[in-house]
């Protein structure tokens, strides 16, 4: 009980010194403005939707397309499983207009760090 007793000081303190963290409730979709939980309408400085697309229409549409052509997410990565039209596609619209030979999408952290270090 010791140990726990420690730790409710240790979040007491943490409080107390205005530096405890609860969890913001989203209910809009992330954009510059959001409503929160309680209602309050606050600007969103720290997303990172730096382009606005989070929202976009257009993108949002074409997001509603591939689901309705391929299911929602991978089972797993593309060594593993294959690879999705969808990704090559993107990889060559990518490639052509960066003018570079070839783009490799990485459908998780864990593969793209693994690509990264290989490199």
């Amino acid at each position: 009980m010791v140990s726990l007793e420690r730790l409710n000081l240790t979040l007491e303190e943490i409080r107390d010194a205005g530096l405890y963290k609860t969890e913001r409730i989203i209910t809009t979709p992330q954009s510059v403005e959001i409503k929160v939980q309680s209602g309050e309408e606050v600007l969103n400085f720290c997303a990172n939707n730096y382009l606005g697309l989070a929202d976009n229409p257009d993108v949002i549409a074409a997001a509603h397309k591939a689901l309705d052509d391929h299911g929602f997410g991978l089972a797993s990565v593309r060594f593993i499983c294959g690879t999705q039209d969808l990704h090559k596609q993107l990889e060559k619209t990518i490639s052509d207009f960066f003018g570079t030979q070839d783009t490799i999408l990485y459908t998780s952290c864990f593969d793209a760090n693994g690509g990264l270090f290989e490199t």
